[in-house]
């Protein structure tokens, strides 16, 4: 049975591996992002799997945008059966270093796109009587960020948005939300990242391979369920900073802050934040070992044992 899929954010890393992913089905897609040209290359690759792909240019951040996506969607295909959040932007900096508008611009992009997706889809889903939105938040909405607040601030409150929006439709037994908590990508999302620490900033190891999340979307559009964790690290964490939230926090401010002293100097940019960038279009970002799950054994390994170091100097306190 063919489907239609939107995917807001495909023009790049995991949306563009979402949108390869269900292209494999020869899905009917629609694709959004801010960057017409680029998802243009997208929707080639799409067709040449044998899918039927519309493109349009979509402002996230913008309600009517995302409602002329919804209409857009529902017109070329035969309603729309999954609608996929994705787009979102980061931010690097100290908290007070960083603008104000920068905030305001992460948070209306990760989180506030993602309501307006919600918003604008949901009176389709109803009418029709069935309809999955997969929330793509990453393990940012259960562990906090030393020097990326906004971002933090996003994502936990996705995690909020989702679960309420859960309950309200909790009489609608066709139409699910799903949310995806992938571990650190491997995708270019660093490089389009807004950065205001001046010093280059890089995706902590492991980093997984975005397919692994398109694959996992996929899955969660055949069988949708409330949440699904990409990557063993993501479990580890999450449950981490559950069971010590405080040690959990030091350590992480600790390391980027270790981190920061010695990473190369760079002049601070807004990255792709009010505007796309002509760069780092692919599915993957260069920086970790894109289908080689087995190889992040070791970085899982030392993780179990820092937090067991961490439990004995807590219960030494």
């Amino acid at each position: 049975m063919n489907k239609t899929i939107v995917i807001t954010g495909a023009s790049s890393g995991v949306g563009k591996a979402i949108a390869l992913a269900f292209a494999t089905r020869k899905y009917t897609l629609v694709l959004a992002s801010r960057s017409m040209n680029e998802l243009e290359l997208v929707a080639g690759e799409c067709r040449e799997l044998g899918s039927r792909v519309s493109c349009l240019e979509t402002d996230v951040t913008e309600p009517s945008d995302m409602i002329n996506l919804a209409a857009h969607a529902d017109g070329f295909g035969t309603g729309i059966d999954v609608w996929v959040n994705n787009a979102g932007v980061l931010a690097a900096g100290k908290f007070d270093d960083t603008p104000m508008e920068v905030h305001d611009q992460v948070i209306r992009t990760n989180l506030m796109g993602y309501i307006h997706g919600a918003h604008a889809v949901l009176p389709y889903f109803k009418k029709q009587g069935f309809g999955t939105i997969i929330n793509n938040i990453s393990i940012g909405g259960f562990l906090p960020v030393a020097f990326g607040v906004g971002y933090s601030a996003s994502k936990f409150g996705l995690r909020g948005f989702s679960e309420a929006l859960k309950a309200e439709l909790s009489n609608h037994s066709d139409i699910h939300v799903c949310d995806v908590f992938p571990a650190f990508l491997d995708t270019p999302g660093i490089q389009h990242a807004a950065n205001y620490t001046g010093r280059q900033i890089r995706p902590a190891p492991p980093v997984y391979d975005p397919q692994r999340v398109a694959a996992a979307v996929v899955e969660l559009s055949d069988h949708p369920r409330s949440e699904t964790m990409v990557g063993s690290i993501s479990v580890l964490l999450r449950l981490s900073h559950a069971l010590f939230p405080n040690l959990t926090r030091s350590i992480s401010g600790m390391v980027i802050r270790k981190y920061l002293k010695k990473a190369e100097p760079i002049t601070k940019t807004d990255g792709n934040l009010f505007n796309p960038v002509p760069f780092g279009n692919a599915v993957h970002g260069g920086w970790g070992l894109p289908g080689k799950p087995k190889a992040h054994r070791k970085y899982l390994a030392g993780g179990l044992l820092a937090l067991a170091a961490g439990v004995v100097i807590l219960l030494k306190k």
